[in-house]
């Protein structure tokens, strides 16, 4: 959904070129999916855009 303040920040969103895809890469498969930890994930090539500023919708 998309609140009416919010329209200038979504066209600035849609005017942006995507970038690639990052990989998300899983390094270890515990036996229980609880047993997972921060450190099992690696997430290669994000590239992040610069933030879009907008008021909270109330």
């Amino acid at each position: 959904h998309l609140y009416l303040n919010h329209q200038e920040q979504a066209q600035i969103q849609l005017s942006r070129t995507p970038s690639t895809l990052p990989t998300l890469i899983i390094k270890r498969k515990p036996a229980s999916l609880f047993e997972y930890q921060l450190d099992d994930f690696e997430f290669c090539d994000y590239i992040a855009q610069s933030a879009i500023k907008a008021s909270i919708a109330v």
